[in-house]
Parts: structure tokens; sequence; C-alpha cells
């Protein structure tokens, strides 16, 4: 039983086929069922079978799941207990992370690092939360930072919730009601942003599902332009928590909830590689990203229980 095998073993199971497996681990097909096969024969039974002409995992398979996952990250540890006895002199870090994330959640966080790590130097590059993974997967960056990351070769960790919500100009109608049923948003002017993107498609699903067509005014390519066209009153849109937050607290940004449909939810997570120990520097970044996350959390739950009163 070797490391390789249990980690294409996992990534049968979370992709569920050889083929996609092969695919997310950068190797070839007949590579990922030699890995299974000689897994297999170490244990002496079958942990896959075809029925119909799909795979399903057999109970020996489930059985040795957690064992397994348990056994990647017990190595994971090991490398780490070794790797944090070599000592410190400072040196440079690489992190990616989505565009957004880079805006409105890191520049405190790097504040920090950079006044208790003055000796490291930081290459921060942002991209889709696709490219963040992929400059993970690569070795491009130590952490990555984006939302919804899950991939067999890295740890995913969930920093707080990051909702798309609806926002509008304190003076519009429907933020002074701040509860609104989907029908009558369908009607009122909508801004929409990068078209195509996770967002997008979010936002606009919300409708589709509904059998609707939002009244779209205005298409912009970023967040932040469809902030401002919101702040000059030309329309609601569905913006990430994370970038309005500070607008919603100072009053500048209303909050509309939708009554009759669930929640846009998101996560905002943050991802490592599983089998790469984390440099010390690697690792006081990911404290101070949970510190900020959880200090963000406890301000949000504040501010809800004001609004209740």
């Amino acid at each position: 039983m070797e490391i390789d095998q249990l980690e294409t073993f996992l990534a049968v199971l979370t992709y569920g086929g050889f083929h996609r497996a092969a695919e997310a681990l950068n190797i070839s097909q007949p590579a990922v069922s030699a890995r299974v096969r000689a897994l297999e024969d170490s244990l002496g039974v079958k942990l896959f079978a075809r029925v119909h002409g799909n795979l399903s995992v057999s109970p020996a398979g489930k059985a040795l799941r957690p064992h397994a996952e348990q056994l990647l990250r017990d190595v994971t540890r090991a490398r780490q207990a070794v790797h944090e006895l070599q000592p410190s002199a400072g040196g440079s870090l690489s992190i990616a992370a989505a565009l957004s994330v880079c805006t409105y959640f890191l520049p405190d966080v790097m504040k920090d690092y950079q006044a208790a790590n003055p000796k490291v130097l930081v290459n921060l590059r942002s991209g889709t939360s696709a490219q963040v993974l992929k400059m993970v997967l690569d070795g491009e960056a130590e952490i990555g930072v984006a939302r919804s990351l899950n991939h067999p070769e890295v740890e995913t960790m969930t920093l707080r919730d990051d909702p798309l919500i609806l926002v509008g100009h304190p003076n519009h109608p429907a933020a002074q009601k701040r509860r609104v049923r989907l029908e009558d948003v369908e009607a009122m002017p909508l801004i929409f942003f990068d078209r195509g993107s996770s967002d997008w498609t979010l936002s606009q699903g919300l409708f589709r599902r509904a059998g609707q067509l939002p009244n779209t005014v205005l298409e912009v390519e970023t967040i932040e332009a469809a902030k401002r066209m919101v702040d000059r009153k030309l329309g609601l849109s569905f913006l990430p928590l994370i970038a309005v937050t500070h607008e919603l607290h100072k009053g500048k940004l209303v909050a509309i909830e939708i009554v009759n449909e669930e929640p846009l939810r998101r996560n905002l997570d943050v991802i490592y590689p599983r089998h790469r120990a984390l440099t010390r520097d690697a690792q006081a970044l990911l404290q101070l990203l949970q510190t900020a996350a959880n200090a963000e959390s406890r301000v949000r739950r504040t501010s809800k229980r004001k609004r209740k009163r």
C-alpha cells in the first residue's frame, strides 16, 4: 500500500470515475487503473465494481475510504512536523486568490502579516477559482483563497460564508422594504457583472429556475463597477457579501431579502497542498486568514442583531 495508490483511490471516489480522476491528477488513465489494481492486490480485495456499466464502490472500498483519508492526513502532519524543525530565515511566500478576495478581504490580512513578518516577500497573484486551484496544484502558490475549491490533492478549509446578496441604494423602494418577492425583483432595474462567471451564472439561475426573465439594465465587468452603479441609484445588484460588508455597515447600501427563494450560498475557502508541507511563513498566513474570517463573522452577527431590535 503506497501513498500515491491511496491518493488515486480517493480521486476515483471523488470524481466518480477513472477518466476524470486521471484528468484531475494529470496522469494517464492506464496509470490510474494500475495504481488502483496494485492497491487491490496488496489488500486482496476489489475496491470498485461495474454494475450495468456504472462504476460503484465495493463494501471494502467504503470501509477503506475513511482510513485512507486519515492516513494521508497523518502523512501531511508528519511532513509538517519535520519541516517545522527547519530554521526560518524569511524568504518569499506565493499566494493565489480570486480577484474579489484580493480586493476586499486580503488587504487588511496582508497588513497584519507584513507587520509580523517584515522579512518575507509576498507574491500575490489573482485569477478565477479554477486558476487559483491550478496555481496551487502546480506549485506556483503555497496557499490559494477563492470559493468552493475541492480537489483530492488539496486540503480545503472553509473560512466563512460569502453568499451573493441583493443590494440597493438606501433610497430605493425595495431597500426601504428590506423584504421582497422574486417576482417583484424581476421587474426592477438590475445590474449584473462578469458575464459567464460563477457569480453571474448563480444569480441568473435564480430567475431561470422560476421561469422569469430579469430586467437587466446594465452589464459591467467587475464587482466594483456594479457596486458604483448601485450607489448611483441605477439599479439593484447581486453582489458577494465580502465586497459590500463595509457599505452595509456604514448604511451606504442595504441588503434586500428575497423571501420566497433560498439564499445564493457560497463559501470562501482556503486551499493548500495535501501532501506538501507548508512553510512556517505559510502557516502564519493561514492563521491570520482564519482570525480575519472569524472577526468578520462576529461583526456580521452583531450587525444582524442590531437590525432586528
